[in-house]
């Protein structure tokens, strides 16, 4: 399991990756830090930044492919640059930035008979959603369920437009419904990093 240690850790690559990609146009070499084991074993995790609790990026690996603290620097450059909503961070709003990184546990489908049931299966506050139909994928995180004040219905509903799907396509046969969860570190506007767990 992941310690608030870690989640330092972890912000601080996030932040140097920030700064040095933005500044100098250098990608950090992660020798520069004493990385444990742990945080170089591939995980799924996402990176977002905020600037005074508005997003400013969000970007993310669903699946581990990548080691995890690799994962943490790649993503944080890609959340500060490459977000389709936003225009890239500029040199003045680095150090305004605010980070959360996300450790997300291998997706899990929901396979159930009646789709109407699926609503009942998804608890807000613990579960990330992944909805996939065609070629059309969206993921929600756990937290942005508890953020908007959604309940389980709406959750899916919205990550059925994340997608680029109508509301509601969570009821149809040939959309694949997935859950997951993750370990959540959350940086206050003072530096200092919250750890969130899954709860049950």
């Amino acid at each position: 399991m992941y310690t608030l240690k870690d989640g330092e850790l972890l912000v601080k690559i996030a932040h140097k990756a920030i700064s040095d990609y933005i500044l100098h146009g250098e990608i950090i070499d992660l020798k520069e830090f004493k990385i444990p084991a742990h945080l170089l074993e591939k995980r799924g995790v996402f990176v977002t930044l905020k600037i005074k609790d508005e997003l400013r990026g969000c970007i993310g690996l669903p699946l581990p492919i990548q080691p995890l603290a690799e994962a943490v620097r790649d993503m944080a450059i890609s959340a500060a640059t490459e977000d389709y909503r936003f225009q890239p961070v500029g040199e003045d709003e680095i150090d305004e930035l605010t980070v959360e990184i996300s450790i997300l546990t291998l997706p899990e489908e929901l396979k159930i008979n009646n789709r109407e049931d699926a609503p009942k299966l998804i608890k807000v506050g613990r579960d990330g959603l992944i909805i996939e139909k065609d070629w059309a994928r969206g993921l929600l995180l756990p937290q942005v369920a508890v953020e908007e004040r959604w309940d389980s219905k709406t959750f899916l509903d919205h990550t059925c437009i994340k997608a680029g799907l109508h509301e509601g396509c969570w009821k149809e046969k040939d959309t694949k419904l997935f859950t997951f969860q993750a370990v959540i570190f959350t940086e206050n506007e003072n530096g200092k990093i919250e750890l969130t767990l899954p709860n049950e």
